[in-house]
């Protein structure tokens, strides 16, 4: 037996050496030859079909019923995923990918992720990894100065930042630390009488933390928006709102406000929401997930005017920032709100430094224990579910490979994109940019565009405008 495999060193002609769980040198060979697939894979991405062409169903004829009883050679494995697995792809980093968001791996990304799955470390809590936790601090103080954000968010305050998977758990933890903050002062029977709102454009994630934090999904106020407002929340509209609740016996908590709203781009007035949710008594979220990452743009960081009044506020680095998923910074004002609601202490965990508050341990930050440098793990055996941590790690390459000018530039590209399709748009009189009945929604944001692939999209629109109107 060797490293808990038996050897298979060539005891037949054609037959394979064994991979070893992790041995340096037959990592080194076989990295090399992933690395030369995938930079051959982002080299031919334009050639594929942005959308995956293949029917439901389709790569069970293509695979084997049950898994191999003996290795295979990874060049097998390779041929396969070019042959089988690529064509049932979406090529989300495709130049000519406009749908949903920008979800933007980098170069930079990507050698943070292949550092992170090295290093496979598991911290849940200071002791574990100290760089893990020490860098996740400057890291998002780093962004927060880049956001200009207010000092109360940053790490030498009461509050700080900490990196979640995604927005919809940023969403979740923010509601559960305030749902328990309102509990404490009116008593844990008053949960079916607490009200969170948000606008008809927020991203269903709000919804569903409701769901999770127990808020009754009648009470998940989703506001009405309109034209008038670019479909931005309106603080009149939610003071009536607030106003009819609370005559109603019930208890307004929580407000998530939005900085780029999925399904429109709107922009809702932060200063005038974060006077609605003070004067109210409301926690005060702010859902920068799309849009957040212009910010860092001095000319765009006015929509941001009105975060000082937040408790809590997230963006994605995974969709506009150069950072591979799964990468969603959240800073809140009061660090201990979010721990007296998420917080642990099991035996098993305890250690000198937790225990004398010298350091800070990102497991009472979050929904799962463990965090990684990143790629999911999870342990059983009665021991806790843990997720590795070090996202930090490729936000941290990211940052420094590129520096703060470079993704400026790359941001202000894609708006300057953006806004030549909108004027392609305009010279068409068939088209406008802005419709209240039914819009086409164009989204630029991929690492490899350029003003060929707008060109070219664009004339998609324009010839299949063209047959429907014939067959009209």
């Amino acid at each position: 037996m060797e490293n808990g495999f038996e050897s298979m060193e060539s005891k037949q002609d054609g037959e394979i050496n064994c991979l070893k769980p992790m041995d340096a040198e037959q990592l080194r060979e076989n990295a090399h030859k992933m690395v030369d697939f995938i930079a051959d894979y982002y080299k031919n991405l334009e050639t594929f079909p942005v959308l995956s062409q293949v029917e439901p169903g389709y790569l069970s004829k293509l695979l084997p019923d049950s898994a191999p009883n003996h290795p295979e050679s990874l060049e097998n494995v390779l041929a396969d995923v070019q042959s089988k697995i690529i064509p049932g792809v979406t090529h989300w980093q495709s130049p000519g990918y406009f749908a949903y968001f920008p979800s933007n791996s980098s170069t930079a990304g990507f050698l943070g992720e292949m550092l992170s799955a090295g290093f496979n470390i598991i911290g849940f809590s200071w002791v574990t990894s100290p760089a893990a936790t020490e860098l996740e601090v400057i890291v998002l103080d780093w962004l927060a100065k880049m956001l200009q954000l207010p000092e109360h968010l940053l790490s030498s305050g009461q509050g700080g930042g900490v990196i979640q998977g995604t927005a919809s758990e940023a969403v979740l933890v923010a509601l559960l630390a305030a749902r328990d903050k309102v509990l404490k002062k009116v008593g844990k029977t008053s949960l079916p009488q607490l009200v969170a709102y948000a606008s008809d454009q927020a991203h269903a994630s709000m919804q569903k933390a409701c769901q999770i934090a127990g808020v009754h999904p009648e009470n998940c106020r989703l506001v009405k928006t309109d034209s008038s407002t670019n479909y931005a929340l309106s603080p009149d509209v939610l003071r009536e709102e607030i106003s009819k609740d609370i005559a109603a016996g019930l208890i307004p908590f929580f407000l998530s406000s939005t900085v780029g709203t999925t399904s429109s781009t709107a922009v809702d007035p932060l200063s005038s929401l974060g006077k609605v949710a003070k004067d109210n008594e409301l926690w005060f979220h702010i859902d920068a997930a799309y849009a957040g990452s212009a910010c860092i743009c001095p000319e765009y960081r006015h929509y941001l005017d009105g975060v000082e009044e937040a408790d809590s506020f997230n963006m994605n680095a995974h969709k506009w920032f150069l950072t591979n998923f799964d990468c969603s910074p959240l800073w809140v004002k009061d660090r201990s709100a979010l721990i007296q609601s998420l917080s642990t202490k099991p035996e098993y965990l305890k250690n000198k430094a937790s225990e004398a508050n010298m350091v800070l341990d990102f497991k009472d930050w979050q929904i799962p224990l463990g965090r990684r440098f990143r790629k999911s793990q999870k342990y059983s055996n009665r021991s806790p579910n843990v997720e590795l941590s070090y996202r930090s790690l490729k936000l941290w390459m990211v940052l420094r490979l590129y520096g703060l000018e470079n993704l400026q530039c790359y941001i202000r590209n894609h708006i300057k994109l953006a806004i030549h399709f909108e004027d392609l748009v305009a010279a068409d009189s068939r088209f406008e940019v802005l419709s209240g009945k039914y819009i086409l929604r164009f989204v630029v944001g991929a690492p490899l565009t350029e003003e060929n692939h707008i060109i070219a999209a664009w004339k998609i629109f324009q010839d299949q405008t063209t047959l429907l109107l014939k067959s009209n």
